[in-house]
């Protein structure tokens, strides 16, 4: 590949690596800026980034050692790049990543627990069937992919209609950052097939790998820290709510509080 497309991808990957970490700062000291019952919440959130951070971390010194420059060019060093860091991140975060979701909202801890389970069962099931078209022949990654959207879509169901149920005793600024961060989940996650089918269609040697881990990282910025600013901006309004009406509670609904 070109220096260009070698020095893109380096530097997005640099970003990543920046975003994750900085927002992991801010949502560990932000949790004291919030009412106790969402604490849990960011503490999650914090704990996502974290685990992005890390593994970009992962990526980023794999995508050095897979490549060296010779005659202008970027060839292959004989280190293969070790694009798994990514799996093994979502198979962490993504579930995480929904339970926050719930977290946040302080739901009856019959909901919470029913929510949690739907949601962190569908995402570890989505990405355990989209791996294997990862990493297999190009014949069957489509195969994969239609499977692995399988739970993908479920989890969309559960967002847009059993969250919706959820959602009758919300503020009215809180519904619409919910529905902002199930726009912004679906604008990410929708990055994700589309990079992932991007050898299937004739775009691949250098032009894919660049595609590929652009629309990865981009998209992963995207569903964790920008989605953790909705999630810390819901918790502060929530928190000035229970504070004027009196309604702090010590403890998350998520972590079994009875209702």
């Amino acid at each position: 590949m070109t220096a260009g497309q070698y020095n893109t991808v380096y530097n997005f990957f640099s970003l990543a690596i920046a975003a994750m970490g900085a927002s992991a700062v801010f949502f560990f000291l932000g949790r004291t800026q919030v009412a106790s019952r969402y604490r849990l919440a960011l503490l999650i959130t914090g704990l996502v980034v974290t685990i992005a951070g890390y593994h970009y971390f992962r990526i980023f010194n794999s995508w050095e050692a897979a490549y060296t420059l010779k005659g202008g060019l970027y060839v292959p060093s004989g280190s293969p790049f070790n694009d798994a860091y990514r799996y093994v991140d979502w198979f962490l975060t993504v579930p995480l990543l929904l339970l926050e979701t719930v977290a946040v909202l302080a739901l009856p801890a019959v909901q919470s627990r029913s929510l949690a389970w739907k949601l962190g069962g569908a995402a570890l099931l989505m990405i355990a069937l989209g791996y294997p078209g990862e990493v297999g022949s190009l014949a069957a990654r489509p195969w994969w992919g239609a499977v692995s959207s399988i739970p993908f879509v479920y989890i969309l169901y559960v967002l847009w209609v059993d969250l919706s149920r959820s959602m009758e005793r919300q503020l009215p600024e809180v519904k619409v950052y919910i529905r902002n961060m199930r726009l912004l989940l679906l604008l990410s996650w929708g990055v994700y097939p589309i990079a992932y089918m991007l050898p299937l269609f004739g775009i691949t040697g250098a032009g894919a790998t660049v595609g590929l881990q652009m629309g990865y990282t981009i998209a992963d910025i995207l569903a964790k820290p920008v989605f953790g600013i909705l999630v810390f901006t819901i918790a502060m309004i929530k928190s000035a709510q229970d504070s004027s009406d009196g309604t702090d509670l010590p403890n998350s609904r998520l972590a079994g509080a009875d209702d």
